[in-house]
């Protein structure tokens, strides 16, 4: 990869690292399911203010699907989780476990086989949720740890719509589906969190909570995914894939710089082996050709 665009991957990695932060001090502001659809309203509206020649880049049934799937159910419970108590530095790291639900999706819908590496990595990093788990406090957090699981397996749901819309435009195809969950997400939000309690959040806006609005909206999702998507469009994906071992490494160290989010020694182990089953299954080992014969 040239110089400029592994600065660009690891760039994209730290703004999906600080979003987590993002998200936890927005949430002092916002109900989940309310701030979850005013973070798709805000990225859907340069497509509603300045348009985008064309319609969507995939069938519209690939918009709708990943727009609920990998948009409003992902992040309705990717926020609620945090909102009922995930740290977000541990969210950062425990919401990449969508790479094992993408390999599992995929074997039992696609008939992909999972080799020896996925399912090892699979099973490191679930025996590190679990250590996790252990160190949770009962109530809110755990039910926060099982909410951001529940995201990861939406995620990796979302991934393999994804895959079979096969959009040639990440970037566009995003502005398109973030027409799709500020609906539905408004309405649930008018049910669960009650029209007063929205309506003090937006009436009470705060600088903090708006800036994390527009920094999730804008850096999160159109920078990130259009950088990603470029990225992925000009580089195997072999390539750029590691990149995303940085998210949490990002996403935990700034939680605890900013957040002062502290970790137990379970917590720690757990978060070792999350990132250690990880690293087996994206990592791909050097294969050493034989030498030729003489």
């Amino acid at each position: 990869m040239r110089p400029l665009h592994i600065l660009l991957a690891v760039c994209v990695a730290a703004v999906w690292g600080f979003n987590f932060v993002a998200i936890k001090v927005g949430l002092r502001d916002f109900p989940p399911l309310l701030f979850t659809a005013l973070r798709f309203a805000l990225a859907a509206l340069p497509l509603l203010v300045f348009g985008v020649r064309g319609g969507p880049p995939v069938a519209w049934r690939y918009v709708l699907g990943i727009g609920l799937v990998l948009g409003a159910l992902q992040f309705a419970l990717l926020f609620g989780g945090m909102h009922v108590g995930m740290p977000a530095g541990l969210t950062s790291l425990v919401a990449q476990s969508q790479a094992f639900f993408t390999v599992l999706f995929a074997a039992v819908l696609l008939g992909d086989r999972p080799g020896w590496r996925p399912l090892a990595g699979m099973a490191v990093a679930f025996a590190g949720i679990a250590v996790i788990a252990l160190e949770m406090p009962a109530g809110g957090s755990r039910l926060g740890l099982a909410m951001v699981v529940g995201a990861a397996v939406a995620w990796g749901a979302g991934n393999i719509i994804l895959k079979q819309a096969r959009a040639p435009d990440l970037f566009r195809l995003m502005l398109w589906v973030s027409l799709v969950p500020p609906l539905p997400l408004l309405a649930l939000s008018l049910v669960v969190e009650g029209p007063e309690r929205m309506a003090g959040a937006l009436s009470g806006l705060t600088w903090p909570g708006v800036a994390s609005l527009v920094y999730i909206a804008a850096a999160a999702t159109l920078f990130g995914f259009a950088s990603w998507g470029f990225l992925m469009r000009h580089y195997p994906a072999s390539l750029v894939a590691p990149f995303s071992l940085l998210v949490p490494i990002f996403g935990m160290s700034s939680g605890a710089l900013l957040l002062g989010e502290a970790f137990g020694p379970l917590k720690l182990l757990g978060a070792a082996l999350v990132f250690a089953g990880l690293a087996v299954t994206v990592l791909k080992l050097p294969v050493r050709k034989p030498a030729p014969a003489e």
